[in-house]
Protein backbone atom coordinates (compact mmCIF):
# COMPACT_ATOMS: atom_id res chain seq x y z
CA UNK A 1 0.00 0.00 0.00
CA UNK A 2 1.13 3.30 -0.75
CA UNK A 3 0.64 7.12 -0.50
CA UNK A 4 -0.33 9.09 -3.33
CA UNK A 5 1.79 12.11 -2.70
CA UNK A 6 0.44 15.87 -3.64
CA UNK A 7 2.70 15.77 -6.69
CA UNK A 8 1.13 13.34 -7.91
CA UNK A 9 -2.31 13.44 -7.09
CA UNK A 10 -3.36 15.87 -10.42
CA UNK A 11 -2.57 12.99 -12.50
CA UNK A 12 -4.93 10.98 -10.65
CA UNK A 13 -7.84 13.80 -10.57
CA UNK A 14 -7.04 14.26 -14.23
CA UNK A 15 -7.56 10.17 -15.33
CA UNK A 16 -11.14 10.03 -12.90
CA UNK A 17 -12.00 13.64 -14.03
CA UNK A 18 -11.69 12.33 -17.63
CA UNK A 19 -13.53 9.30 -17.07
CA UNK A 20 -16.03 10.24 -14.99
CA UNK A 21 -16.73 12.52 -18.44
CA UNK A 22 -16.93 10.14 -20.81
CA UNK A 23 -19.37 7.77 -18.54
CA UNK A 24 -21.33 10.82 -17.98
CA UNK A 25 -21.79 11.81 -21.74
CA UNK A 26 -23.19 7.46 -22.29
CA UNK A 27 -26.02 8.04 -19.18
CA UNK A 28 -24.22 6.07 -16.71
CA UNK A 29 -24.40 7.33 -13.09
CA UNK A 30 -22.19 6.54 -10.36
CA UNK A 31 -22.93 4.32 -7.48
CA UNK A 32 -20.88 4.39 -4.16
CA UNK A 33 -20.50 1.14 -2.04
CA UNK A 34 -18.92 0.54 1.28
CA UNK A 35 -15.38 -0.96 1.00
CA UNK A 36 -16.36 -3.21 3.93
CA UNK A 37 -18.80 -6.08 3.01
CA UNK A 38 -19.71 -9.49 4.47
CA UNK A 39 -17.22 -12.51 3.63
CA UNK A 40 -20.01 -14.56 2.40
CA UNK A 41 -20.74 -12.12 -0.55
CA UNK A 42 -17.25 -12.62 -1.97
CA UNK A 43 -17.36 -16.45 -0.82
CA UNK A 44 -20.55 -16.52 -3.06
CA UNK A 45 -19.69 -14.29 -5.74
CA UNK A 46 -15.73 -14.98 -6.67
CA UNK A 47 -15.97 -18.71 -5.31
CA UNK A 48 -14.36 -20.19 -2.13
CA UNK A 49 -11.64 -22.12 -4.31
CA UNK A 50 -10.45 -19.35 -6.37
CA UNK A 51 -7.15 -17.75 -4.88
CA UNK A 52 -8.58 -14.33 -4.01
CA UNK A 53 -10.39 -15.85 -1.96
CA UNK A 54 -8.28 -18.60 -0.54
CA UNK A 55 -5.24 -16.03 -0.15
CA UNK A 56 -5.76 -12.81 -0.98
CA UNK A 57 -8.37 -11.45 0.98
CA UNK A 58 -8.28 -9.12 3.77
CA UNK A 59 -10.77 -10.59 6.30
CA UNK A 60 -11.38 -10.26 9.85
CA UNK A 61 -14.09 -10.89 12.97
CA UNK A 62 -15.62 -7.84 13.90
CA UNK A 63 -16.61 -7.47 18.22
CA UNK A 64 -20.09 -9.20 16.79
CA UNK A 65 -18.24 -12.08 15.82
CA UNK A 66 -19.48 -11.50 11.58
CA UNK A 67 -16.84 -12.39 9.54
CA UNK A 68 -16.14 -8.92 6.94
CA UNK A 69 -13.58 -8.46 4.21
CA UNK A 70 -12.30 -5.58 2.56
CA UNK A 71 -13.74 -5.68 -0.87
CA UNK A 72 -10.97 -6.94 -3.10
CA UNK A 73 -13.33 -6.37 -6.42
CA UNK A 74 -16.35 -4.11 -6.74
CA UNK A 75 -18.69 -5.95 -9.72
CA UNK A 76 -20.39 -8.07 -5.99
CA UNK A 77 -21.06 -5.05 -4.25
CA UNK A 78 -22.68 -3.43 -6.98
CA UNK A 79 -25.19 -6.52 -7.97
CA UNK A 80 -25.36 -6.77 -4.08
CA UNK A 81 -26.43 -2.63 -3.60
CA UNK A 82 -28.74 -2.98 -6.64
CA UNK A 83 -30.64 -6.05 -5.22
CA UNK A 84 -31.21 -4.20 -1.74
CA UNK A 85 -32.44 -0.91 -2.93
CA UNK A 86 -34.60 -2.70 -5.61
CA UNK A 87 -32.48 -1.59 -8.98
CA UNK A 88 -32.85 -4.84 -10.75
CA UNK A 89 -36.44 -5.79 -11.49
CA UNK A 90 -37.93 -5.32 -14.64
CA UNK A 91 -35.35 -2.05 -14.85
CA UNK A 92 -32.31 -1.20 -16.60
CA UNK A 93 -29.54 0.37 -15.46
CA UNK A 94 -26.34 2.04 -16.23
CA UNK A 95 -23.96 2.87 -13.45
CA UNK A 96 -20.27 3.07 -12.51
CA UNK A 97 -18.07 3.59 -9.62
CA UNK A 98 -14.44 4.03 -8.57
CA UNK A 99 -12.80 3.58 -5.04
CA UNK A 100 -9.80 1.05 -3.07
CA UNK A 101 -10.03 -2.68 -3.66
CA UNK A 102 -7.64 -4.78 -1.68
CA UNK A 103 -5.87 -7.72 -2.14
CA UNK A 104 -2.86 -9.76 -0.27
CA UNK A 105 -0.62 -10.53 -3.65
CA UNK A 106 2.89 -9.86 -4.71
CA UNK A 107 2.90 -6.06 -5.24
CA UNK A 108 4.71 -5.45 -8.33
CA UNK A 109 4.77 -2.44 -11.07
CA UNK A 110 1.10 -0.86 -11.10
CA UNK A 111 -0.03 -3.98 -8.41
CA UNK A 112 -0.38 -3.02 -4.58
CA UNK A 113 -2.32 -4.72 -1.78
CA UNK A 114 -4.38 -1.61 -1.76
CA UNK A 115 -5.63 -0.68 -5.72
CA UNK A 116 -7.77 1.69 -7.16
CA UNK A 117 -10.34 0.78 -10.10
CA UNK A 118 -13.39 2.37 -12.06
CA UNK A 119 -15.94 -0.29 -12.54
CA UNK A 120 -18.99 -0.21 -14.74
CA UNK A 121 -21.90 -2.25 -14.71
CA UNK A 122 -25.14 -2.40 -17.07
CA UNK A 123 -27.79 -4.36 -15.74
CA UNK A 124 -31.17 -5.38 -17.36
CA UNK A 125 -29.82 -5.96 -21.32
CA UNK A 126 -28.83 -9.27 -22.67
CA UNK A 127 -28.26 -8.71 -26.57
CA UNK A 128 -25.02 -7.93 -27.86
CA UNK A 129 -25.29 -3.88 -28.13
CA UNK A 130 -24.67 -3.50 -24.68
CA UNK A 131 -21.37 -5.19 -25.15
CA UNK A 132 -20.64 -3.36 -27.57
CA UNK A 133 -21.47 -0.19 -26.20
CA UNK A 134 -19.28 -0.83 -23.05
CA UNK A 135 -16.16 -2.01 -25.25
CA UNK A 136 -16.85 1.27 -27.03
CA UNK A 137 -16.83 3.39 -23.92
CA UNK A 138 -13.26 1.79 -22.94
CA UNK A 139 -12.73 3.09 -26.26
CA UNK A 140 -13.46 6.46 -25.88
CA UNK A 141 -11.48 6.74 -22.53
CA UNK A 142 -8.64 5.64 -23.85
CA UNK A 143 -8.98 8.69 -26.90
CA UNK A 144 -9.90 11.46 -23.73
CA UNK A 145 -6.88 10.27 -21.68
CA UNK A 146 -4.46 10.56 -24.67
CA UNK A 147 -3.47 7.08 -24.45
CA UNK A 148 -2.34 4.94 -27.43
CA UNK A 149 -0.44 1.54 -28.17
CA UNK A 150 -3.28 -0.60 -26.16
CA UNK A 151 -4.93 -4.00 -27.58
CA UNK A 152 -7.55 -4.97 -27.39
CA UNK A 153 -8.41 -8.81 -27.14
CA UNK A 154 -11.81 -10.32 -27.22
CA UNK A 155 -13.34 -13.93 -26.88
CA UNK A 156 -16.45 -15.68 -26.11
CA UNK A 157 -17.00 -17.80 -23.22
CA UNK A 158 -20.53 -19.38 -24.45
CA UNK A 159 -23.89 -20.36 -22.30
CA UNK A 160 -23.02 -22.08 -19.84
CA UNK A 161 -24.13 -25.27 -21.29
CA UNK A 162 -21.98 -24.78 -24.15
CA UNK A 163 -18.98 -24.15 -22.02
CA UNK A 164 -19.53 -27.37 -19.51
CA UNK A 165 -19.50 -29.62 -22.82
CA UNK A 166 -16.11 -28.14 -23.31
CA UNK A 167 -15.07 -28.24 -20.17
CA UNK A 168 -15.56 -31.95 -19.87
CA UNK A 169 -13.49 -32.20 -23.36
CA UNK A 170 -10.75 -30.37 -22.25
CA UNK A 171 -10.51 -31.87 -18.65
CA UNK A 172 -9.91 -34.94 -20.77
CA UNK A 173 -7.46 -33.09 -22.76
CA UNK A 174 -5.66 -32.22 -19.84
CA UNK A 175 -5.25 -35.68 -17.92
CA UNK A 176 -3.70 -37.23 -21.30
CA UNK A 177 -1.23 -34.64 -21.00
CA UNK A 178 -0.92 -34.44 -16.82
CA UNK A 179 2.75 -34.54 -17.11
CA UNK A 180 3.06 -31.81 -18.90
CA UNK A 181 0.98 -29.68 -16.50
CA UNK A 182 2.64 -27.24 -13.60
CA UNK A 183 1.23 -27.56 -9.85
CA UNK A 184 -0.76 -24.55 -10.11
CA UNK A 185 -2.11 -26.08 -13.39
CA UNK A 186 -2.97 -29.57 -11.83
CA UNK A 187 -4.76 -27.80 -8.54
CA UNK A 188 -6.76 -26.17 -11.00
CA UNK A 189 -7.30 -29.08 -13.31
CA UNK A 190 -10.77 -30.19 -11.09
CA UNK A 191 -11.58 -26.97 -9.45
CA UNK A 192 -11.26 -24.51 -12.69
CA UNK A 193 -9.72 -25.93 -15.81
CA UNK A 194 -10.80 -22.91 -18.20
CA UNK A 195 -8.11 -20.82 -16.68
CA UNK A 196 -5.32 -23.31 -17.41
CA UNK A 197 -5.27 -21.81 -20.89
CA UNK A 198 -4.58 -18.55 -18.77
CA UNK A 199 -0.93 -19.78 -17.95
CA UNK A 200 1.93 -17.93 -18.81
CA UNK A 201 4.61 -20.87 -18.44
CA UNK A 202 6.08 -20.75 -21.32
CA UNK A 203 7.06 -24.66 -21.32
CA UNK A 204 3.35 -25.21 -21.34
CA UNK A 205 2.73 -23.61 -24.55
CA UNK A 206 3.25 -26.05 -27.21
CA UNK A 207 0.72 -28.11 -25.07
CA UNK A 208 -1.24 -25.18 -24.24
CA UNK A 209 -1.82 -24.28 -28.09
CA UNK A 210 -2.69 -27.46 -28.69
CA UNK A 211 -5.50 -28.07 -26.91
CA UNK A 212 -9.23 -28.01 -27.83
CA UNK A 213 -11.13 -24.52 -28.65
CA UNK A 214 -14.35 -23.07 -27.71
CA UNK A 215 -15.28 -22.10 -30.49
CA UNK A 216 -15.69 -25.18 -31.52
CA UNK A 217 -18.46 -26.07 -28.97
CA UNK A 218 -20.59 -22.70 -29.74
CA UNK A 219 -24.25 -22.86 -30.60
CA UNK A 220 -25.99 -20.16 -33.30
CA UNK A 221 -27.04 -17.81 -30.81
CA UNK A 222 -23.37 -17.71 -29.45
CA UNK A 223 -21.93 -17.34 -32.73
CA UNK A 224 -24.06 -14.52 -33.34
CA UNK A 225 -23.65 -12.45 -30.58
CA UNK A 226 -19.96 -12.36 -30.96
CA UNK A 227 -20.51 -11.55 -34.75
CA UNK A 228 -22.36 -9.07 -33.67
CA UNK A 229 -20.06 -7.37 -31.57
CA UNK A 230 -16.91 -7.59 -33.96
CA UNK A 231 -18.98 -6.09 -37.03
CA UNK A 232 -20.54 -3.04 -34.68
CA UNK A 233 -16.40 -2.73 -33.66
CA UNK A 234 -15.77 -2.95 -36.79
CA UNK A 235 -17.62 -0.27 -38.13
CA UNK A 236 -16.94 2.18 -35.27
CA UNK A 237 -13.35 1.80 -36.36
CA UNK A 238 -12.01 -0.39 -32.82
CA UNK A 239 -9.33 -2.31 -33.98
CA UNK A 240 -9.26 -5.72 -31.61
CA UNK A 241 -7.45 -9.39 -31.93
CA UNK A 242 -9.82 -12.87 -31.14
CA UNK A 243 -7.80 -14.45 -28.33
CA UNK A 244 -9.26 -17.68 -27.47
CA UNK A 245 -6.96 -18.25 -24.81
CA UNK A 246 -8.36 -15.21 -22.89
CA UNK A 247 -11.08 -16.62 -20.36
CA UNK A 248 -12.84 -16.21 -17.23
CA UNK A 249 -12.75 -19.45 -14.54
CA UNK A 250 -16.06 -18.62 -13.18
CA UNK A 251 -19.40 -19.98 -13.90
CA UNK A 252 -21.25 -17.08 -14.04
CA UNK A 253 -19.28 -15.70 -16.81
CA UNK A 254 -21.01 -15.76 -20.84
CA UNK A 255 -20.50 -15.49 -23.82
CA UNK A 256 -18.08 -11.82 -24.36
CA UNK A 257 -15.24 -11.29 -22.21
CA UNK A 258 -12.49 -8.89 -23.14
CA UNK A 259 -8.97 -7.13 -22.22
CA UNK A 260 -6.83 -4.00 -23.19
CA UNK A 261 -3.74 -5.14 -22.78
CA UNK A 262 0.06 -3.00 -22.82
CA UNK A 263 3.44 -4.37 -22.71
CA UNK A 264 4.48 -1.15 -20.99
CA UNK A 265 4.50 -2.53 -17.50
CA UNK A 266 5.98 -5.82 -17.54
CA UNK A 267 4.30 -8.90 -16.92
CA UNK A 268 0.90 -7.50 -15.60
CA UNK A 269 -0.28 -6.07 -18.59
CA UNK A 270 -4.19 -5.72 -18.75
CA UNK A 271 -5.33 -1.84 -18.08
CA UNK A 272 -8.53 -3.14 -18.40
CA UNK A 273 -10.82 -6.29 -18.62
CA UNK A 274 -14.46 -6.84 -18.53
CA UNK A 275 -17.19 -9.39 -19.61
CA UNK A 276 -21.06 -10.36 -19.56
CA UNK A 277 -21.99 -11.91 -16.80
CA UNK A 278 -25.42 -13.24 -16.54
CA UNK A 279 -25.43 -15.43 -13.89
CA UNK A 280 -24.23 -13.36 -10.70
CA UNK A 281 -27.63 -11.74 -9.79
CA UNK A 282 -29.06 -15.27 -9.29
CA UNK A 283 -26.15 -16.96 -7.59
CA UNK A 284 -26.36 -13.87 -5.20
CA UNK A 285 -29.92 -15.12 -4.44
CA UNK A 286 -32.13 -12.40 -6.80
CA UNK A 287 -33.81 -13.43 -10.01
CA UNK A 288 -32.06 -13.91 -13.58
CA UNK A 289 -30.58 -10.61 -14.80
CA UNK A 290 -28.67 -10.18 -17.92
CA UNK A 291 -25.07 -8.09 -16.86
CA UNK A 292 -21.81 -6.49 -18.65
CA UNK A 293 -19.20 -4.55 -17.41
CA UNK A 294 -15.30 -3.81 -16.95
CA UNK A 295 -13.32 -2.65 -14.14
CA UNK A 296 -9.94 -0.49 -14.99
CA UNK A 297 -7.08 -0.26 -12.54
CA UNK A 298 -6.51 3.36 -12.16
CA UNK A 299 -2.37 2.68 -10.89
CA UNK A 300 -1.53 0.71 -13.90
CA UNK A 301 -3.13 3.68 -15.92
CA UNK A 302 -1.16 6.16 -14.24
CA UNK A 303 1.54 4.42 -14.68
CA UNK A 304 1.29 5.19 -18.20
CA UNK A 305 -0.10 8.52 -18.34
CA UNK A 306 2.99 9.07 -16.36
CA UNK A 307 5.22 7.73 -18.95
CA UNK A 308 3.97 8.78 -22.21
CA UNK A 309 1.93 12.21 -21.43
CA UNK A 310 3.32 13.49 -17.81
CA UNK A 311 2.13 16.93 -18.94
CA UNK A 312 -1.35 16.03 -19.13
CA UNK A 313 -2.33 17.08 -15.61
CA UNK A 314 -0.28 20.28 -14.59
CA UNK A 315 -0.55 20.96 -11.44
CA UNK A 316 1.04 24.86 -11.59
CA UNK A 317 -0.83 27.63 -10.17
CA UNK A 318 -0.99 30.67 -12.66
CA UNK A 319 -0.73 33.87 -9.83
CA UNK A 320 1.43 34.03 -7.19
CA UNK A 321 0.87 37.00 -4.59
CA UNK A 322 3.90 38.48 -2.41
CA UNK A 323 2.85 40.60 -0.06
CA UNK A 324 5.43 42.50 2.59
CA UNK A 325 4.16 44.29 5.40
CA UNK A 326 1.14 43.76 7.56
CA UNK A 327 -1.25 45.43 5.45
CA UNK A 328 -0.30 44.19 2.74
CA UNK A 329 -1.00 40.71 3.74
CA UNK A 330 -4.44 41.47 4.74
CA UNK A 331 -5.06 44.08 1.79
CA UNK A 332 -3.85 40.49 -0.36
CA UNK A 333 -5.90 38.27 0.95
CA UNK A 334 -8.74 40.46 0.08
CA UNK A 335 -7.32 40.54 -3.01
CA UNK A 336 -7.15 37.33 -3.65
CA UNK A 337 -10.24 36.85 -3.28
CA UNK A 338 -11.65 39.32 -5.99
CA UNK A 339 -9.01 37.55 -8.46
CA UNK A 340 -10.75 34.12 -7.86
CA UNK A 341 -14.67 35.78 -8.05
CA UNK A 342 -13.03 37.95 -11.49
CA UNK A 343 -10.95 35.39 -12.97
CA UNK A 344 -12.47 31.78 -11.70
CA UNK A 345 -10.36 30.37 -14.38
CA UNK A 346 -7.25 31.29 -12.52
CA UNK A 347 -5.32 28.87 -9.61
CA UNK A 348 -4.28 31.84 -6.85
CA UNK A 349 -2.08 31.09 -3.99
CA UNK A 350 -1.52 34.06 -2.03
CA UNK A 351 1.57 34.11 0.13
CA UNK A 352 1.28 33.19 4.21
CA UNK A 353 3.07 32.43 6.81
CA UNK A 354 5.60 35.76 6.39
CA UNK A 355 9.26 35.31 5.06
CA UNK A 356 11.60 37.46 3.41
CA UNK A 357 10.95 38.89 -0.59
CA UNK A 358 13.95 36.52 -1.51
CA UNK A 359 12.00 34.19 0.00
CA UNK A 360 8.21 34.49 -1.25
CA UNK A 361 9.68 34.43 -4.49
CA UNK A 362 11.58 31.20 -3.99
CA UNK A 363 7.82 29.75 -3.02
CA UNK A 364 6.62 31.36 -6.25
CA UNK A 365 8.72 29.63 -8.41
CA UNK A 366 8.42 26.67 -7.12
CA UNK A 367 4.62 26.67 -7.35
CA UNK A 368 5.19 27.14 -10.80
CA UNK A 369 3.30 29.91 -11.28
CA UNK A 370 3.08 32.16 -14.19
CA UNK A 371 3.33 35.86 -12.91
CA UNK A 372 3.93 37.17 -9.30
CA UNK A 373 1.50 39.87 -8.14
CA UNK A 374 3.32 41.81 -5.56
CA UNK A 375 2.20 43.91 -2.87
CA UNK A 376 3.98 46.09 -0.62
CA UNK A 377 3.30 49.59 1.52
CA UNK A 378 4.58 52.05 -1.93
CA UNK A 379 1.56 49.45 -3.97
CA UNK A 380 -0.58 50.38 -1.12
CA UNK A 381 -0.38 54.09 -1.20
CA UNK A 382 0.14 54.24 -4.88
CA UNK A 383 -3.24 51.63 -5.13
CA UNK A 384 -0.74 49.67 -7.56
CA UNK A 385 0.31 46.33 -8.03
CA UNK A 386 3.03 45.09 -9.47
CA UNK A 387 2.92 42.34 -12.03
CA UNK A 388 6.02 40.21 -12.44
CA UNK A 389 6.16 37.56 -15.17
CA UNK A 390 7.79 34.15 -13.51
CA UNK A 391 8.37 31.70 -16.75
CA UNK A 392 8.75 34.36 -19.71
CA UNK A 393 10.95 37.43 -20.78
CA UNK A 394 7.82 39.55 -20.21
CA UNK A 395 8.84 43.19 -18.38
CA UNK A 396 7.37 43.60 -15.07
CA UNK A 397 4.86 46.59 -15.13
CA UNK A 398 3.25 48.59 -12.58
CA UNK A 399 -0.99 48.65 -13.18
CA UNK A 400 -3.61 50.57 -11.14
CA UNK A 401 -5.77 47.87 -9.23
CA UNK A 402 -9.04 48.43 -10.91
CA UNK A 403 -6.73 47.52 -14.20
CA UNK A 404 -5.12 44.12 -12.94
CA UNK A 405 -8.04 41.86 -13.99
CA UNK A 406 -8.14 42.93 -17.37
CA UNK A 407 -4.32 42.70 -17.24
CA UNK A 408 -4.47 39.27 -16.28
CA UNK A 409 -7.45 38.30 -18.37
CA UNK A 410 -5.42 39.01 -21.60
CA UNK A 411 -2.36 37.67 -20.23
CA UNK A 412 -4.28 34.06 -19.80
CA UNK A 413 -6.49 34.21 -22.80
CA UNK A 414 -3.95 34.87 -25.75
Amino acid sequence: MRDVLPQQSPMWQFLEDRVAAVLASYGYREIRMPVLEMTELFKRSIGEVTDIVEKEMYTFEDRNGDSLTLRPEGTAGCVRAAMENGLLHNQTQRLWYQGPMFRHERPQKGRYRQFHQIGVEAYGMAGPDIDAEVILITARIWTALGISGLQLQLNTLGTPEERAAYRKELVAYFESNIDLLDEDSRRRLTSNPLRILDSKNERMREMLDAAPALMGYLGDESKSHLEFVCNTLDSAGVEYVINPRLVRGLDYYSRTVFEWVTDRLGAQGTVCAGGRYDGLVEQLGGKPVAAVGFAMGLERLVAILEETNPAAADSAVDVYLVLQGEAAVREGLVLAEQLRDALPMLDVISNCGGGSMKAQFKRADRSGAQYALVLGDTELAEGTVVVKPLRCDEQQISVMRDELFGVLRSRFSS
